[in-house]
């Protein structure tokens, strides 16, 4: 069902989601083709706005920001293992691995690469700050356009 609170939080998300794509683009030393690292992020925002965020709006504004931080985990760990799966596959096309299972588990040991990039402190505070707002601004948008 369409919401404003779904609206707002789908859109707030996919901001931060692209914030927090070109603050990750700036992380690593040496240059590395991102490719369509932003958009795919921002349509997985997009989503966990969508489908995570506005529906829970209405509870509260407690609630609201621990829904906004759900969010936010759902969007790193989506962005997380998507990213990881489009990195394999492209090892994949190169013949790096021998079976579907080692290219399977591979998924996994990028993510852990991966993960380690997003241990940065600015990181970690912009996706807080974000979460909060995420969660106040869908939960102001429930409580006056029902």
């Amino acid at each position: 069902m369409f919401t404003a609170a779904r609206l707002v939080a789908a859109l707030c998300m996919l901001v931060l989601a692209y914030f927090g794509s070109q603050y990750i683009k700036t992380l690593p030393e040496e240059t590395t083709d991102f490719g369509i690292f932003t958009q795919v992020n921002c349509v997985i925002g997009f989503l966990c706005g969508w489908i995570i965020v506005g529906p829970r709006a209405g509870r509260g504004m407690a609630s609201a920001v621990s829904h906004g931080i759900t969010g936010v985990v759902a969007l790193i760990l989506w962005g997380l293992f998507v990213q990881s799966a489009n990195e394999m596959v492209r090892l994949a096309m190169r013949h790096r691995y021998h079976s579907a299972m080692e290219a399977f588990a591979a998924i996994f040991e990028i993510g852990i690469d991966f993960g380690q990039i997003l241990l940065d402190s600015g990181f970690f505070t912009m996706m807080l700050a974000g979460a909060i707002v995420t969660g106040l601004l869908s939960e102001t948008a429930s409580r006056h356009w029902r």
